[in-house]
């Protein structure tokens, strides 16, 4: 009798009585902003937070909520149509905004949405202002004005969006994101898209790059492509659309992430929703959400 209950014990594995965690590490982002047309400003990354200690009780369902990124933009002509905003990614009691619009064409305005915790959308290409960002992001930058027609760069979670050039000079670049190696590797996330741009009275305007982070890149200012849109579960925004051909198009933010780890000798949570990707990695037990759900630990 004794010899079976060792087997069993044995076969339990090493982890099954262990306790659960009392506190987790946790990475949250919001949702990307997109881009808006027309020699446009670039969306802002959406909120990134991330902390350590973060207290959770045995048997308490924690919600688990993945913003989406906003999106792009699509017009003929004449600026004036925004991209949509970032939305809001959840961890229990913590809540990251999703990034900004890009400004449009001309001056009109980048939008921040509610909570105004992510980063803010790059101005429109006549010396529109890039928006501020919110707690846990950094402003977008200014358009060229001048006569240059470049927007401004998104914000990024590591930096600002970078201003619009003057002709040929690529200044409008998006704000850095920033690395986290919650994942068990060096991820870097929630940078600002590019700013797109427009040819103007011969001189060749072109468009920022995305910010390091995997945000969308801006329009060419001298083809009918769409701006870059941000990669997925990254949190980047959507590159500003140019101003050249028929349609001008602006890309999309990248949807957000949340990912919570603690010490691998704490117990396997007791459930989860949302097929969150479970790994252990440096000796911590990680879960990794791409949609949105819940755990109990």
């Amino acid at each position: 009798m004794s010899g079976n209950f060792g087997n069993l014990i044995l076969g339990l594995g090493a982890n099954a009585f262990a306790p659960p965690p009392s506190a987790v590490t946790y990475l949250v982002i919001g949702g990307g902003g997109g881009g808006s047309e027309s020699g446009a400003g670039g969306g802002g990354a959406g909120g990134y937070r991330t902390a350590a200690s973060f207290s959770v009780a045995a048997g308490s369902e924690l919600t688990v909520t993945i913003g989406a990124g906003g999106a792009g933009a699509t017009a003929s002509s004449g600026g004036g149509v925004f991209g949509t905003a970032g939305s809001s990614s959840v961890f229990s009691s913590i809540t990251l905004g999703g990034g900004g619009t890009g400004g449009s064409g001309g001056t009109h305005a980048p939008v921040l949405p509610s909570p105004g915790t992510g980063s803010g959308g790059g101005g429109g290409n006549s010396g529109g202002n890039g928006r501020a960002g919110g707690t846990y992001g950094n402003a977008g930058g200014a358009g060229g004005g001048g006569g240059q027609y470049q927007g401004g760069g998104g914000g990024g979670a590591g930096s600002a969006g970078r201003n619009g050039g003057s002709g040929s000079v690529v200044n409008q670049s998006g704000g850095d994101g920033t690395a986290s190696s919650i994942t068990g590797s060096s991820v870097t996330y929630a940078g600002g898209g590019g700013g797109g741009a427009q040819n103007q009275n011969s001189v060749l305007s072109l468009s920022g790059s995305g910010g390091v982070g995997v945000s969308g890149a801006g329009n060419g200012a001298l083809s009918d492509v769409a701006g870059g849109t941000g990669t997925a579960n990254r949190g980047g925004g959507g590159g500003g659309g140019g101003n050249f051909g028929t349609v001008n198009t602006s890309g999309a933010g990248g949807s957000g992430i949340v990912v919570v780890s603690y010490p691998s000798s704490f117990a396997e949570a007791t459930a989860v929703s949302g097929s969150p990707n479970l790994s252990i990695s440096g000796g911590n037990r990680i879960y990794k959400w791409s949609s949105s759900g819940s755990i109990t630990f």
